[in-house]
């Protein structure tokens, strides 16, 4: 049995859970966390989770956010300034990446309904460019369904650490393991 295997398990029990819809947007945020070294195996076993939620009797949609910056940059007029010297980045380019990211979450949600799991991949991505609080902080009341965040790293209680190497946040969000 894989760590993966186990955490589909704690997500199938999670998706078992009456889902009240009078939640406010933070506590429609689901956290699966997972070792760092395991994001291959889960995204191979991606499927497993889809086949749970449609088992449940939900709709399955996966946001992957792990080229975001990388598209952002590309049709950026100053991607080239910014590849030069990445130290520009930190004068405002960042928030704007955030804005833009923010306004792309958003609009993936909702083409979901109360019904739907929005699945986001690609957490790690964002380290060292946006914070997945912000992120989260931005789309949180946009959420019509859950929002499944498949988090590399370490929950403590309800602190969270990307990666194991970022300071921690305290959140809301309903954790799964």
């Amino acid at each position: 049995m894989s760590a993966i295997d186990d955490a589909c398990r704690a997500y199938e029990r999670q998706l078992s859970e009456p889902w009240r819809r009078t939640l406010s947007g933070h506590e429609r945020v689901w956290m699966l966390t997972y070792r760092p070294e395991s994001e291959r195996r889960l995204r191979y076993r991606l499927s497993m989770f889809q086949t749970a939620t449609e088992s449940a009797g939900r709709t399955w949609r996966v946001i992957d956010v792990t080229t975001s910056f990388e598209d952002w940059l590309s049709s950026h007029e100053y991607r080239d300034a910014y590849l030069e010297d990445p130290d520009n980045l930190q004068y405002g380019a960042l928030d704007e990446f955030a804005e833009r990211l923010g306004e792309d979450l958003r609009s993936q949600l909702a083409q979901g309904d109360d019904n739907t799991v929005s699945a986001l991949l690609g957490a790690a991505s964002l380290f060292g460019l946006v914070r997945l609080s912000r992120v989260i902080q931005d789309v949180a009341r946009h959420i019509p369904g859950r929002l499944l965040i498949f988090f590399p790293g370490t929950r403590e209680e309800n602190n969270y650490r990307l990666l194991d190497a970022h300071d921690g946040w305290n959140y809301l969000a309903v954790p799964i393991n």
